[in-house]
């Protein structure tokens, strides 16, 4: 059996920050702006949309759903922050599944990434497209019609406002990285502000009875629970992917995520519990627009569910900003690899961005934002994300054993337990998707497999370097790679 295409991280650095043109990417973001692009990547559909669901399987025991995805996501933070630091390239998990083990995960892993970043996109669009009409209706009493609000699945034909979402982030990031990042900030603290604020309004109305039965499904209910929760902390590690334009890769990497996930999970879990215990579970669960109706509910005025439905497209279009700028990252990585066409790594000499990715990305998933449902997406996206992070977990076991010696400015604490543990998380929330996600999942991957058979494998600049179809000891370490 051949060895497997191994890129070393040497060469993964040495390779990045410009085009075949030699137009690279600007490094213009500090620890603040790494910080809001991780918050701006996170916080949006998963708790001013995906709240509803969470409730409806898990109820007022939706709290320990929080804290046990937000644990699958720490063991996995641990993981992404090391080879963040050690690796600060702009291919993120794809290009640390290339370091640790081999090309051909690599690419599965890269088109894992597009359904995760790019069926989130989707996911989130659609959310924001239920924002929409909450606005409208709380300030003018009127609703776009449902033929032009949402798709097929959900009794429309067209979901217009999601794929105008999709459009203006597109725009707005092929204007360059500084305004993307400006644009993201103040996205991040507006809409932070925004559930701060609805904290505030939910716990004047607190009842501790609106909590009781904590857990009425049970065990299995906080399981399902946990598994949709899971969705609204899909994000974090869209920071790794802004390794060639941070300021200082190494140290603010690992640090912006660690920061991000301890902060998301006290923020919602805090929502939670102002949601639920100002008008009870059983009123929360299963409601579009919940947060806005809840302070609805509580002050006896559309105003405040107004402003709330404001914050949520706020938040929710900095989502699609922060998504859609990581997924064109990640394909101008593997285009510089010769996995998908070169096009894709073009980085504009005048804006210093990926255009032709960004506006690939933008068309190709405005189309399942326009026709799909939510509940689709926000499961494929879930199982898909799930193995890229359990992936990312055994990376950096097999990094450890083969690159004893490479830099890393953060280590995983209690190595190997914590990525096993990672690992293990990550199947037992797979596990919970259901048999029809796997095997949509399952379809899903053997199309990447024929993909990377018929384009990625032929065209690999790595193997193309050593002269020959496979790449050999000798030759990987000619190329600056060494096979496991």
């Amino acid at each position: 059996m051949p060895a497997p295409r191994i890129k070393s991280p040497a060469l993964l650095v040495a390779e990045s920050g410009a085009d075949r043109a030699g137009h690279g990417l600007k490094r213009t973001m500090g620890l603040f702006q790494l910080v809001c692009f991780g918050v701006g990547a996170i916080v949006g559909t998963g708790i001013f949309v995906g709240l509803s669901d969470s409730v409806a399987q898990a109820g007022p025991a939706v709290v320990v759903s929080y804290v046990l995805a937000a644990i699958t996501c720490v063991f996995t933070a641990f993981s992404f922050a090391e080879l963040g630091g050690a690796i600060p390239v702009a291919g993120s998990s794809y290009s640390f599944a290339y370091a640790g083990l081999g090309e051909t995960t690599a690419f599965l892993v890269g088109w894992c990434l597009l359904l995760e970043y790019g069926i989130s996109i989707s996911a989130v669009a659609v959310g924001w497209s239920q924002y929409v009409n909450e606005l409208l209706h709380s300030l003018t009493g009127w609703q776009l019609p449902a033929a032009l609000s949402a798709g097929p699945g959900d009794g429309g034909v067209v979901n217009v406002p999601a794929v105008a979402v999709i459009a203006m982030a597109c725009v707005l990031l092929v204007r360059g990285v500084r305004e993307s990042a400006r644009a993201t900030a103040a996205m991040a603290v507006l809409k932070i502000a925004i559930l701060v604020a609805f904290c505030a309004i939910g716990f004047t109305a607190f009842r501790h009875g609106n909590l009781t039965p904590f857990s009425p499904a049970g065990l299995g209910g906080i399981g399902a629970g946990t598994t949709a929760a899971f969705f609204s902390y899909i994000g974090f590690d869209a920071i790794t992917t802004a390794g060639e334009e941070a300021k200082n890769p190494r140290r603010d990497i690992p640090v912006a995520i660690l920061v991000c996930i301890g902060l998301v999970t006290l923020l919602y879990c805090a929502v939670a519990l102002a949601a639920i215990g100002a008008i009870g579970g059983g009123q929360v669960g299963g409601r579009p627009a919940a947060l806005s109706y809840v302070v609805n509910t509580v002050t006896g005025s559309s105003v405040g569910g107004a402003v709330i439905a404001f914050g949520a497209l706020v938040a929710i279009a900095s989502v699609v900003l922060t998504v859609t700028y990581a997924q064109s990252r990640i394909l101008m990585s593997m285009s510089r690899d010769g996995l998908v066409p070169r096009v894709l790594q073009k980085v504009s000499p005048r804006t210093s961005t990926p255009v032709a990715g960004t506006l690939v990305v933008g068309v190709v998933f405005a189309i399942p934002a326009a026709f799909a449902t939510l509940d689709v997406v926000v499961n494929l996206c879930t199982i898909g994300t799930l193995a890229i992070m359990g992936v990312v977990n055994i990376a950096v076991i097999a990094l450890r054993r083969r690159e004893p010696g490479l830099a890393r400015t953060f280590r995983v604490p209690l190595y190997p337990v914590l990525p096993l543990l990672g690992v293990g998380c990550c199947l037992y929330l797979m596990y919970e998707t259901g048999w029809t996600t796997w095997l949509q999942f399952a379809v899903f991957l053997v199309a990447g497999l024929l993909l990377y058979a018929g384009y990625g494998r032929r065209h690999s600049r790595l193997a193309a370097r050593s002269g020959a179809a496979e790449v050999t000891p000798d030759a990987a370490e000619a190329a600056g790679s060494r096979p496991a």
